[in-house]
């Protein structure tokens, strides 16, 4: 049985999947042809920018707020957009002054200048711990900033911070009304997203909590990047985000017609959706691959011999050849081979299970009665986190599972949604392998990842006792982040990929890509460098 597009999303809402896709704000019909429902896979938790890693949050931001500079998402190459031009930098690399386009406004009239300006940057780089909001991960070492006249800001670092232009580019950076700035970390998250005023070409118009967003286009928009071909109010009228967490939801949707883009599809089903003549769109995520990272600090762990162990322990190969397609390639570094600062350390990775044994026995652990080693009453257990926004990760870790317990250890998956795998993630006396990735085009997102400051992924700011356990990794951080020229910045991110290798603290798994299914009468999609999905050129052929 066949259903309309209204009809589909009434039923499934019905179900408390979907909302009334397509709905405007005030209840009216839409005009069918420049609406656009748009499926994700999980609800957003937060619009503050900040705070939008979380991909669902990164698909909003990135179409309702502007920034200072724009990159480009094939060559990774910084133009104007807010700014007049590319920030001028002092020698020292510590001082960056941006000359804004006048005539930019917010969607609540208020002027976008350099005042303006200067607060979203002055949160953005210090937080707010009064109002429980953090300092982003992409600014380091941010002092203040100078309003130098109405239309030209001025920031200071305490040390160069070369990465601070591509910062101002991403969804990280959007850049937000007075009024949104005064707003505490409750009311940027759901239930709220009304409230968020900013002068991008979409306005979010409504929310029904949990499941939906409706964004409409502004129509005086009239600032978009000058090196995009499509210039002044976006094509669509109107965006609906709509929550369905299943994937047979969005790819059910998908064919039959009753959604135009759904993110997060699964491989095996891309060629499906091909053969029934819809697009898939893979985007590259530029950052650090899809990993395995161990937790050195904990007990089980500090032996390098167990974790070379279970390095030689995975075939990563086969996880890519069952659970993945062509679109997602295996990793050859920490890095993905088109991030800033990739060194090919294809050599360092090898599936070797007969090696990882040795290690093990020569580390003292011997098999039990089940299979699985022991040592000094412990046994070899292991709790990996489940990330859900990833593609296949209970899939990927149920058969690592399988490879490890051929060697002896026990993998647990721990269970819980993806609030309780946050929490859990900070202890490693609850997770001692952090299944992760994070996609940013700029040298300073290996620090994200392992700054004890920002992810720290690996947790070497030990929970228990507060200290740092590997002070050269820590200091190569922020040696990469504040390197007084981009030579530097990629020596010193190539010392960590190494060290990385030579301490045996993580496994890359593959390059992730975001996975989008369009219908072919969807044109022009495009995303940001790290495949968040940009709606303004967008348009809907008849």
């Amino acid at each position: 049985m066949a259903f309309t597009r209204r009809q589909f999303v009434t039923l499934v809402s019905a179900g408390g999947i979907l909302g009334a896709a397509g709905c405007a704000a005030d209840g009216s019909e839409p005009v069918s042809d420049t609406s656009l429902t748009y499926l994700e896979s999980a609800f957003f938790t937060s619009l503050y920018p900040p705070s939008v890693g979380f991909y669902p949050n990164g698909g909003v931001m990135n179409n309702i707020a502007d920034r200072l500079l724009y990159q480009h998402p094939e060559t990774k190459q910084l133009h104007p957009w807010i700014a007049e031009e590319l920030p001028e930098i002092n020698q020292d690399g510590t001082e960056f002054t941006f000359r804004l386009r006048r005539g930019v406004t917010h969607s609540d009239g208020s002027r976008l200048d350099a005042r303006n300006v200067a607060r979203n940057f002055d949160l953005f780089g210090l937080g707010d711990k009064n109002r429980k909001l953090t300092v982003s991960e992409q600014i380091t070492g941010y002092l203040r900033s100078e309003v130098l006249d109405d239309y030209t800001v001025k920031f200071y670092f305490e040390k160069p911070a070369l990465g601070f232009p591509q910062a101002t580019s991403s969804m990280n950076a959007g850049l937000l009304s007075d009024a949104t700035l005064e707003l505490d970390n409750t009311g940027f998250g759901p239930g709220n997203a009304t409230e968020i005023i900013a002068s991008g070409p979409f306005v979010i118009t409504g929310e029904k909590l949990g499941t939906e967003l409706v964004l409409e286009a502004r129509g005086d928009y009239a600032w978009a990047p000058p090196i995009l071909e499509h210039q002044g109010r976006a094509n669509l009228d109107r965006i609906t985000i709509a929550l369905a967490s299943e994937d047979s939801v969005r790819v059910g949707a998908l064919i039959a017609n009753q959604a135009d883009i759904a993110r997060q599809i699964e491989a095996p089903v891309e060629d499906h959706l091909l053969d029934q003549g819809l697009k898939i769109v893979a985007a590259a995520t530029n950052g650090v691959n899809n990993s395995w990272d161990l937790r050195f600090q904990h007990p089980l762990l500090s032996d390098i011999r167990v974790r070379r162990a279970i390095g030689y322990g995975i075939d990563r190969q086969h996880i890519l050849t069952t659970l993945f397609s062509p679109r997602y390639k295996l990793a050859t570094g920490p890095l993905a081979s088109t991030a800033l600062g990739y060194v090919d350390h294809s050599e360092a990775y090898r599936y070797d299970p007969t090696e990882a044994q040795r290690l093990l026995d020569d580390a003292g652990w011997v098999p039990g009665e089940d299979g699985i080693r022991t040592k000094g009453g412990n046994r070899l257990s292991l709790t990996v986190n489940w990330s859900p926004v990833q593609p296949r990760n209970r899939e990927q870790s149920t058969v690592i599972q399988e490879q490890l317990r051929r060697i002896g250890i026990e993998i647990n998956i721990f269970p819980g949604d993806r609030s309780a795998q946050s929490a859990a993630t900070l202890d490693h006396n609850i997770i001692q392998i952090n299944s992760s990735m994070v996609g940013r085009a700029d040298y300073d997102v290996i620090k994200s990842q392992y700054c004890s400051e920002n992810r720290d992924t690996l947790l070497n700011l030990n929970p228990d006792t507060q200290t740092i356990g590997d002070q050269e990794l820590e200091d190569l951080t922020f040696a990469v982040a504040q390197a007084a020229s981009d030579e530097e910045r990629a020596a010193n991110s190539a010392k960590i990929q190494q060290l990385l290798i030579d301490k045996a603290y993580s496994i890359p798994i593959f390059e992730e890509p975001q996975v989008f299914g369009l219908q072919p009468a969807v044109k022009d999609f495009m995303t940001d460098p790290i495949g968040r999905p940009s709606f303004y050129s967008v348009r809907i052929e008849s």
